[in-house]
């Protein structure tokens, strides 16, 4: 699949500055630099999508759409299975090289260093070199604050379909400020309005040509 021209310039620059020598510290610089990585990148859209809706108008796409398609490319990156190519290939590789670091140093901390290593070994077992289920992991435990990161500037910003409340069409509510879910009516106000994240990379890029 060919990527978008928006995934060319996905601002990335942060995860290549993450500290991996602390173990201890590793999940919580990884979060750090991901979330300055999708704030910038939200910046970044929220600055140069009114050129893309005049250059494209009637497009349908919402500054929440492509928000949640960078935010989704991310989350491709964080886990392993970016299918991007293009670019600086030596780059590319550092910064895949750097994640798997980062992940070996969190597997170390959770099989080493805690009471319920045991049952982390078991759980994580046969996920080395690459940690797959682990980046999975981490990605699904922190989805959340990594949205609220990318949507920061969003205004009142609205997503395209009502995903907010529960899973059920009828009752559910759009994310309207910020492209986020409000919480009312107990509902959870970090709740992430897209699933763009869970479909796969190149379903979404051909989707986003269309």
């Amino acid at each position: 699949a060919c990527a978008p021209f928006r995934r060319l310039s996905l601002c990335n620059k942060n995860f290549q500055n993450t500290n991996n020598d602390d173990s201890s510290n590793a999940k919580h610089n990884l979060l750090l630099d991901v979330c300055l990585a999708a704030h910038y990148e939200g910046d970044s859209i929220k600055a140069h999508y009114p050129q893309y809706d005049a250059q494209y108008p009637g497009s349908g796409f919402t500054t929440c759409t492509m928000l949640a398609r960078s935010f989704a490319d991310i989350g491709d990156i964080v886990r392993g299975r970016d299918l991007y190519l293009g670019g600086n290939n030596k780059r590319r590789k550092q910064l895949d090289d750097k994640l798997k670091d980062i992940f070996a140093n969190i597997y170390k901390e959770l099989t080493t260093s805690r009471e319920k290593s045991a049952e982390a070994k078991k759980h994580y077992e046969g996920d080395t070199p690459d940690f797959l289920k682990l980046r999975e992991d981490w990605w699904t435990a922190n989805r959340e604050t990594i949205w609220k990161a990318i949507t920061c500037n969003a205004g009142g910003s609205q997503y395209f379909r009502a995903t907010c409340g529960d899973d059920k069409e009828n009752t559910a509510t759009r994310a309207k400020d910020k492209c986020r879910c409000d919480g009312r009516n107990g509902t959870n106000a970090d709740q992430v309005p897209t699933y763009f994240d869970y479909v796969p990379q190149y379903l979404r890029w051909f989707e986003e040509w269309a």
